[in-house]
């Protein structure tokens, strides 16, 4: 033997040091400072291509309805043609998107979403074919417009709710404070798309071609929703039952989470670290419990239909009915600001106690949309209102994924996003009959009521909890 290796012979055999378990990378540590705040372990965590195809991957969906509804109007020169196809698009995407939330929990989201983003493109298009092709919208015409209406709605890839499920996976291992700042993301993102989305395609049709915002949507769809669907935190989206608990990935800030075991199935708030007080959490209810958030989105799409509804009442007693859209997108620029602020938020702040404040807040607030007579007023009330509505929202899909079943998480989620779509044809519905009758006074009673009615469930939420933790 050669003299030199003598020197580090030991006779006592030593097992091989074992690999140290997995964590969070070093750049997406929770105690590390970001010049962004709290934001910044978001990039960390998912990547910044995440973040920036997770927003715009979305701004389709808010731009189908507004598109079918300006595209057939133009093409049909009849109005109640085009509220039909809107409102096939909006009952489309109701009934379609728990189902695409049921698929990616049984077959994963990647799958889904490719299927999805490629039937939906083509719904886009051969709507865009019905209405071009044809000169007549009675009868057959129309029935064809609005199967391919429905047929765009219900194909819509879910990318708020989907991008949701993976946040829960990614944030699991954190302090809950990163799964709020998530969520806080994600609902900003929401309100910014669905003010963004309507109004590029009025600034579209208006400017160029009333079929060019479709057309944007569609290529819109095909690319990023696809880039979304194969994106590397796709790994962490996986709830099945069955499903590996292994997922591959690599360290850096593209890569997300260490590679290593990622344990999915567990609740996707209480399983995170010691610097959330237990009782600050929603514990599960029971499966049945998940009808109490989905109730409250019902009321949160029923509060803003009848807004978008009232506004247009309100505005046009001015004559000027076609800015009632620039009204809504100032709430919609409030709320987007206070959903981020809910990262922020106190943890001793209970979830049942956010929604019940943020609702109260709201309900207040709503009731004073009779008051203003004048728009610069209203613009103050609409400032104020759209303060409690992000975070009343949010807190709504925290408490939403909280207690749903670990393996339906994106079911649920789809099903919370579909509750919208739900409550805003019903609150369009009734605030419209209201207005029909007594003007914007009349369709002003809907918002304020389905605001009292989210604090109702808010309340419910807080006993019924109450009552599990007793028991």
């Amino acid at each position: 033997m050669h003299p030199g290796k003598q020197m580090y012979k030991n006779p006592t055999p030593v097992s091989p040091t074992p690999p140290p378990p997995p964590s969070t990378p070093p750049e997406a540590a929770p105690g590390r400072r970001s010049r962004l705040g709290r934001f910044g372990v978001l990039p960390q965590l998912a990547g910044p291509s995440f973040l920036v195809i997770g927003l715009f991957a979305r701004l389709p969906l808010a731009m189908l309805t507004v598109g079918a509804l300006t595209l057939v109007t133009t093409a049909s020169g009849s109005y109640a043609a085009g509220g039909f196809a809107a409102g096939a698009v909006g009952l489309g995407s109701a009934t379609g998107a728990p189902l695409l939330g049921y698929l990616a929990d049984r077959r994963g989201q990647r799958i889904v979403l490719l299927a999805s983003a490629m039937l939906n493109t083509l719904a886009i298009i051969g709507l865009l074919v019905v209405t071009m092709t044809r000169s007549g919208f009675a009868g057959s015409g129309l029935a064809l417009v609005l199967l391919s209406s429905f047929a765009m709605g219900f194909t819509c890839p879910q990318i708020g709710p989907l991008a949701r499920v993976r946040w829960m996976a990614m944030t699991r291992r954190g302090p809950r404070s990163a799964l709020d700042t998530a969520l806080s993301y994600e609902g900003t993102a929401d309100e910014l798309t669905f003010v963004l989305g309507p109004a590029l395609v009025g600034l579209l049709a208006s400017l160029l071609a009333p079929w060019l915002p479709l057309a944007l949507a569609a290529v819109l769809t095909l690319t990023l929703v696809s880039a979304f669907a194969v994106h590397r935190t796709v790994a962490f989206s996986d709830t099945r039952r069955d499903a590996p608990r292994k997922v591959d990935g690599q360290q850096g800030r593209e890569a997300g989470p260490s590679s290593g075991t990622v344990t999915v199935g567990q609740d996707p708030v209480r399983s995170h670290g010691s610097d959330a007080p237990e009782e600050t959490d929603p514990a599960p209810a029971g499966a049945w419990f998940v009808l109490i958030p989905v109730a409250g989105m019902i009321a949160m799409g029923t509060f803003f239909g009848s807004t978008q509804t009232f506004l247009t009442a309100f505005t046009g007693e001015f004559g000027a009915a076609e800015s009632s859209g620039l009204l809504y997108a100032v709430m919609g620029l409030s709320s987007a600001a206070a959903a981020l602020s809910v990262a922020y938020w106190s943890r001793r702040f209970r979830h049942t106690a956010r929604w019940t404040a943020s609702a109260l807040a709201m309900t207040a607030a709503a009731a004073a949309l009779v008051v203003p007579s004048s728009v610069g007023a209203m613009v103050l009330v609409l400032l104020v209102l759209g303060l409690f509505v992000g975070p009343t929202m949010v807190t709504i899909f925290s408490i939403g994924s909280a207690v749903a079943p670990a393996h339906r998480l994106g079911t649920v989620m789809t099903f919370l996003a579909s509750g919208i779509v739900a409550g805003t044809a019903i609150g369009s519905a009734l605030a419209g009959t209201l207005a029909e009758a007594g003007g914007a006074a009349g369709a002003a009673l809907v918002p304020a009521l389905a605001a009292a009615v989210l604090l109702l469930l808010g309340v419910a939420s807080a006993i019924t909890l109450r009552r599990v933790r007793a028991a």
